[in-house]
């Protein structure tokens, strides 16, 4: 069982910077990818950015160049660095750890942080 442990949403003027970090429970495990969804209020979660197990990244169009996702495995942390958020980037972030459990993928969320961006 892994938990998952976001922090660092708030309220933030367009323009500003935020940093989320994503604290996960245990020491060491096998993950195929950990990475950052969101979700605004009357839409489907969206991937926002992904690490796969090697290290590629993999972002949506509309963070790319904004966005970078990292990760310290001595920490088991992984941190979502956002620059220039826009108004559109306002959701509830989710982090996310996709691993195999008994053979199948299975994902574990954290319990989301509030990004609000003020135009």
């Amino acid at each position: 069982q892994v938990q998952l442990v976001e922090t660092g949403g708030g309220l933030v003027q367009a323009g500003g910077s935020l940093r989320l970090s994503c604290a996960a429970s245990a020491s060491t495990f096998s993950y195929i990818a950990i990475g950052w969804y969101r979700q605004a209020p009357g839409k489907q979660r969206e991937l926002v950015a992904t690490i796969s197990s090697g290290g590629s990244t993999n972002y949506a169009g509309s963070v790319k160049g904004r966005f970078t996702i990292s990760r310290d495995n001595a920490k088991n942390t992984m941190y979502l660095q956002m620059n220039n958020l826009k108004s559109e980037d306002t959701a509830v972030y989710y982090c996310n750890v996709r691993t195999v459990l008994a053979g199948f993928p299975y994902d574990y969320w954290g319990q989301g942080t509030q990004v609000t961006v003020s135009s």
